[in-house]
């Protein structure tokens, strides 16, 4: 049974009549009746009842009209599918995100696309490292992350997001806990804690170049996996550490301060994927971000 039999079959069953049918569909009335003729062949089985007044269906071709729609009705559906996916309007894209000062950047972006998207499946992937997020990009487990890194390797786009200000996190009872900035020179004599020194964690590194830029060589004390724990270490006075803005505003503990760096550029938090990636999901993920996470100092695209 060929899909263009069924249209015709439709048509004349919802019409009873061949001449209005075939005008319906857009062409002569012989050829239409051919094609229930040849419908009728192969199933074996009369469809309509004809005389020169009237056509009715036969038992067989009332059998045939639920089950006739239905398949018209998944032929469209399947269309409809494709033509989406071709649009960007379905499919999986799957992101990565290093650190938890991330998590409203991600959260502003995600119900944009949920809302205006539904189709398309947003796989939320945290990480700890943002290196680990472009690795996983180059290996094809990740589509697209948010990221703050000082290099990209080739075949990475980028994308600034959100810039962030270097801040220092001190003990509340600390010297210079009540300055509205500090320099780094003077926190030459301070322990420090901050994370594992795993290749891409941008902040250990920011912090040995600034503090060589400054004179002197970091005593990083002791370690800790995420920023929360780094804030309890501050507030037990194991050693200060260097973070970022968004860190300080999400991290809650009464007995941590968090200072400006004096003198230091902000860090830029991007998008990254693939360049070479061609995926219309993620096409369109990306262009939403432009509303939902414009650059800074650019104004939203219309």
């Amino acid at each position: 049974m060929e899909i263009q039999e069924i249209r015709a079959f439709l048509a004349v069953a919802e019409e009873l009549h061949f001449g209005r049918a075939a005008q319906r569909l857009h062409m002569a009335q012989p050829p239409l009746s051919r094609t229930i003729r040849q419908l009728e062949k192969g199933l074996g089985t009369p469809l309509f009842e004809r005389s020169t007044r009237s056509v009715r269906l036969t038992e067989s071709g009332r059998a045939l009209v639920e089950p006739a729609r239905a398949v018209l009705d998944a032929v469209r559906l399947a269309e409809m599918a494709v033509t989406a996916a071709g649009r960007g309007r379905t499919g999986r894209v799957r992101i990565g995100f290093a650190g938890s000062s991330s998590h409203h950047l991600v959260g502003r972006w995600a119900k944009l696309v949920r809302r205006t998207h539904p189709g398309i499946e947003f796989v939320l992937a945290g990480s700890s490292y943002a290196s680990e997020v472009v690795n996983r990009l180059a290996e094809g487990t990740l589509d697209i992350g948010i990221v703050r890194l000082l290099f990209f390797p080739p075949g990475i786009a980028t994308r600034v997001v959100a810039r962030e200000d270097l801040v220092v996190g001190l003990p509340r009872e600390h010297r210079l806990a009540g300055r509205t900035s500090v320099r780094l020179d003077e926190l030459a004599d301070e322990p420090w804690v901050m994370l594992p020194a795993e290749p891409g964690s941008m902040l250990r590194e920011l912090l040995l170049r600034l503090a060589h830029d400054a004179g002197f060589t970091p005593r990083i004390v002791q370690s800790a996996p995420d920023s929360l724990s780094l804030a309890a270490l501050v507030s037990a006075d194991i050693g200060c550490t260097l973070t970022v803005s968004s860190v300080a505003q999400h991290v809650v503990n009464p007995e941590v301060v968090f200072v400006p760096l004096d003198g230091q550029p902000p860090i830029d938090v991007r998008l990254v994927w693939r360049e070479d990636d061609t995926s219309q999901a993620l096409a369109e993920v990306l262009r939403l971000s432009e509303e939902a996470l414009p650059t800074p100092g650019v104004a939203p695209s219309e």
